[in-house]
Order: structure tokens, then C-alpha cells, then sequence
């Protein structure tokens, strides 16, 4: 699929200009959606929207970690820093807010397209058209998601769009709640039409597993736990099953040789098939394919540096060890540190840099750590805007962990959670919670407080902390924000009732009266 999923073409992005001259050689909606080819290029340019940096090349990143406990910015473009420390000033900001905002939509009325127009197309086996719509109604269900993540407000602040937009349009607005339930819909349609797995030749489309994890993550944003746990048994414990598993190496999650592999639910699958000086625009020609990210996440000298983790993370990390006494493998490959050579074997490479005192002694790394997963220093000495590496959007060691909070929650027993904890555990050679952790398995509130810490070791820098601390409540109490400030001073900037969403950009505000401004922007 990473050979064949760029198609980029005319008919999605054309507006309702009043014209009297039409050129014969230009598609539009009357020429274009005819053929079975024209579906696949059509669902192809939804999967598209992941090259935009907008959302997950670059620019969403910048939400998901760096706005959460786990990141921060010591960025000289002071903006960018801002949009990272909840002082928002400027609500159309491009690069913190706007074009997130504006890809999340693109992306929906692309989706919108496949799912006005495929339906009428005939196909010589139904079940491909089918497969075509399913792709759209989860990548549709995708991006709704993100909106209610990041946006999503007790206001009617988000459009719900089902159709093509057409200028001139002004939606109505919607609560995120809403919005959610939108996303939980289409994950529902996209799960009754996708297949549970590809040929090879398709591999890193979306699957039934991928809509019910999907469905589950927004199941659970919403604390209805029940219907959360039932989506992700399919994959744990039901006929999905067969399909997923961990990886035995950690580090096999994040590198470009070991992509689409059994732990893998649903990833995008990057490219540098078009290499500098491809660009980023809507009409470029043979566009950059591949992943910014490590650009303006690597250390000085290597990239930007925009974004680094906060330090507690190391140090959380190294509060125990695995069986043979070492520390925690899943630290080697989270993070570039000033002991990183002295905690693991062969940890001295960083990028064309050396791990040691000279180094971690200059003045722009000193007491820093910097990002490590999804960059490329696994196979290169550096970074870019073309890195190939793909990103895991769900992996099965979070759909494990999910399905532990979910049966806890859902008032299961906790020996029954725990034992999936423990599977994530041991893969990384960790003993199980009741050996490091006894309290954590003696009831439910103990259990899922270090649930917690259990997801931050798993899946940290890999944009799954703000739903977290969102669903936990942590923003919404002066003791969450508390416990998020002991981490993360950012948070002294935190406003309870105001700060767990974004604002909606003031442009969108300003042209569609529908629209209304999230609470105390």
C-alpha cells in the first residue's frame, strides 16, 4: 500500500465558482465517480490527509504529546511554544490550531466524496465497493474523533457534515459528545464492511479490528465502558483474535523494517518514494509522502528541537527492573538521555552524535531528553521531512490495557485485568504487577492509578496522553491538575473549565453563526 496510496486529483478540491468557459481537460463531479477506479482513487485521497502536516506528518503531534504531561517546547518561535502551555492568544494560529482544524474537515469532506458519490458507481463484485465504503466511514469516523478529542466542548462548537459541502454552507453546530457519537456511528458502519484482514498488496488499510478499536477508544472517552469492553474482546479474547498479538522485540514497533506486523491494529504507512524537495501543498506535484515529525523533534543539531519529553519520564522508567536486573527496555527506545549508554549496552548512537559527558554537557543538551520513537535514527544519522518510518495508531498492547481499564471499570474483577497488564509486562522481561506493584491488584481504584503509570511506560510520545488524562478526569479538578503540575509546570497555565479543548478558530466562528466559541474563549 505504501507503493500505490498517494492519488491526488482535481475533483477534491474544487468550489462552487460561477464560470462560463469550461475546460475539457478538467475533472469535476460530472466526469469524475464513474468507474470503479475512480472509487479507488476517491478513497485514496482520504488516506491522503495523512501526508498533511496538519495532521499526523507534523502538526497533531504538537496536541497529543507536547500539550500533555509528557512533552513541552522550548521552541525560539514563540507561538508554537505558547500553543503548548495553554496560552492562546491568537485563535486562528496556523501551525497550533487552524490547520489542524482545517485538515480534520478536509479530510471528513473527502470521506464525505467516496460516500455521496460511490454508492451510484457500479462494480463487478459488491464486496469491493463495500470495502471502499468501510475505508470511508472509518477514516470519516477517524477525524471526527480528533475533533471531539481536541475541540469537543459542552458548546455546539463543531459541525457534524455528512455530505459534500458546497461555499457558502454554515452547519450546525454540535456538543462534543456529539461528536463522538458521530464517530462511534461511522466506526459502526465501517466495521460491519471491512474485512478483518488484507492481502499483502492492501496491507495498512483499515480493518474490522481497527473500527472496533477505534470505536472502543471513543466508547471509553465517554465512560461507557460496557460497550468499550465488548469492542475490544473481539480482538483480545473473540474471532479477531487469531489476527493480533505482541511483538517479542519492543523497539520492532517503531522502525521501518518491521512495519504491518502482528501487534500492528492500524498504522499510516509513510513513504520517501518523493524525496526533497517534494512539498507539502494540496497541488504539489509528486508530494512528500513521509513523516516530519523527527525534523522538529530531534535533538540540536539534527532537527528543530521543538518538542522534547519532560524528564520525569526517564525517572519513571527507572523506579524498577526486569527480571535479569536491567532497566526497562521500552526506555531505550522512547528516549535519547544523558545515561543512555550507561543504563543499556551499545546505547551510545544518537543519530551521527555520541552518548557521553562531553556531549550531555553542552549547553543546549544539558539535563534534556529528546524524542526516539518513529524518528529515524535506527537506520540513518539523520532526520527530515521524508522519513519512511510508519506510525501505529493503535497497537495491541494498547487495545490490552484499554480492555483492562474497560473490565475494571465495567465492574469486573480485577484479577481479571490484571492478567493483561501482566501480559504487557512480560513481553519487556518486567515481573508481573503483584511482585513490584502488590497494592495495585488489591481493588479497583489502586488497580487503575497504576493502570496510569502502566500506559505512560507502554505507549509514551505515541500520542495516545491527552485522551488519556482527559477520560481520567485529570482536567477536570484541581487535585488532577495538581498532580499534572508536580510533572509538568505548563500546567500552572491550566484554567479548569477552559483548557481541555482547544478554541475554535475565531475565523470559523466569525463566518458561520452556527458555530459557537468553546466555553471561556
Amino acid at each position: 500500500m505504501k507503493k500505490i496510496i498517494y492519488i491526488l486529483f482535481a475533483v477534491f478540491l474544487l468550489n462552487g465558482c460561477d464560470v462560463n468557459v469550461e475546460n475539457p481537460n478538467t475533472i469535476t463531479t460530472a466526469t469524475f465517480w464513474k468507474t470503479e477506479t475512480d472509487a479507488q482513487y476517491g478513497i485514496n485521497a482520504v488516506y491522503n490527509m495523512f501526508y498533511k502536516p496538519g495532521t499526523y506528518s507534523r502538526w497533531l503531534w504538537f496536541r497529543l504529546d507536547l500539550t500533555s504531561d509528557e512533552g513541552f517546547s522550548q521552541s525560539p518561535w514563540a507561538e508554537l511554544k505558547e500553543w503548548t502551555q495553554f496560552q492562546y492568544r491568537n485563535y486562528n494560529f496556523w501551525e497550533g490550531n487552524g490547520w489542524t482544524y482545517r485538515d480534520c474537515y478536509e479530510a471528513i469532506f473527502r470521506a464525505n466524496q467516496v460516500l455521496f458519490h460511490v454508492p451510484g458507481i457500479t462494480f463487478a463484485d459488491e464486496n469491493e465497493k463495500e470495502e471502499i465504503l468501510g475505508q470511508a466511514y472509518f477514516l470519516r469516523g477517524l477525524y471526527y474523533y480528533n475533533l471531539a478529542l481536541l475541540w469537543g466542548s459542552e458548546n455546539n462548537s463543531l459541525a457534524i457534515v455528512l455530505e459534500p459541502s458546497t461555499p457558502g454552507m454554515q452547519p450546525e453546530g454540535h456538543n462534543g459528545t456529539a461528536v463522538y457519537q458521530q464517530a462511534i456511528s461511522d466506526f459502526t458502519e465501517a466495521q460491519k464492511l471491512l474485512p478483518e484482514v488484507w492481502d499483502d498488496a492492501n496491507k495498512g488499510r483499515a480493518t474490522k479490528g481497527a473500527a472496533l478499536a477505534f470505536r472502543a477508544k471513543s466508547y471509553m472517552q465517554l465512560h461507557q465502558w460496557n460497550e468499550a469492553k465488548s469492542d475490544l474482546q473481539w480482538l483480545v479474547e473473540g474471532e479477531g483474535k487469531k489476527y493480533y498479538d505482541l511483538v517479542n522485540n519492543y523497539a520492532d514497533n517503531f522502525r521501518k523494517d518491521t512495519e504491518n506486523n502482528i501487534e500492528s491494529v492500524f498504522e499510516i504507512q509513510y513513504s520517501d518514494i518523493h524525496k526533497a524537495p517534494a512539498g507539502d501543498g494540496d497541488f504539489d506535484v509528486d508530494p512528500n509522502l513521509g513523516l516530519n515529525r523527527g525534523q522538529f523533534f530531534a535533538p540540536p543539531g539534527i532537527g528543530w528541537t521543538d518538542g522534547e519529553i519532560r524528564p520525569w519520564i526517564v525517572t519513571e522508567f527507572k523506579k524498577e527492573k526486569d527480571l535479569d536486573g536491567a532497566y526497562d527496555i521500552r526506555l531505550k527506545h522512547t528516549a535519547f538521555y544523558s545515561e543512555q549508554h550507561l543504563d543499556f549496552p551499545n546505547n551510545e548512537r544518537i543519530y551521527r552524535e555520541t552518548s557521553n559527558e562531553e556531549t550531555w554537557n553542552r549547553d543546549n543538551w544539558k539535563g534534556r531528553v529528546f524524542y526516539r520513537k518513529y524518528s529515524s535514527e535506527h537506520y540513518r544519522d539523520f532526520d527530515d521531512y521524508h522519513n519512511p518510518t510508519n506510525v501505529r495508531l493503535i497497537r495491541f498492547a494498547d487495545v490490552l490495557l484499554m480492555y483492562a481499564e474497560a473490565i475494571v471499570q465495567s465492574g469486573g474483577d480485577v484479577s481479571d485485568a490484571v492478567k493483561y497488564v501482566d501480559r504487557v509486562r512480560a513481553r519487556v522481561n518486567l515481573p508481573a504487577l503483584a511482585v513490584n506493584h502488590p497494592t495495585a491488584i488489591t481493588g479497583k481504584d489502586a488497580f487503575l492509578k497504576r493502570l496510569q503509570m502502566e500506559r505512560v511506560l507502554e505507549l509514551a510520545t505515541e500520542g495516545q496522553r491527552w485522551a488519556d488524562i482527559k477520560r481520567w478526569g485529570l482536567l477536570d479538578n484541581q487535585a488532577g491538575i495538581d498532580e499534572l503540575k508536580s510533572r509538568d509546570p505548563d500546567f500552572n497555565n491550566f484554567v479548569i473549565g477552559r483548557h481541555s479543548r482547544l478554541p475554535i478558530p475565531s475565523d470559523e466562528v466569525n463566518n458561520n453563526p452556527n458555530i459557537k466559541q468553546n466555553p471561556d474563549y
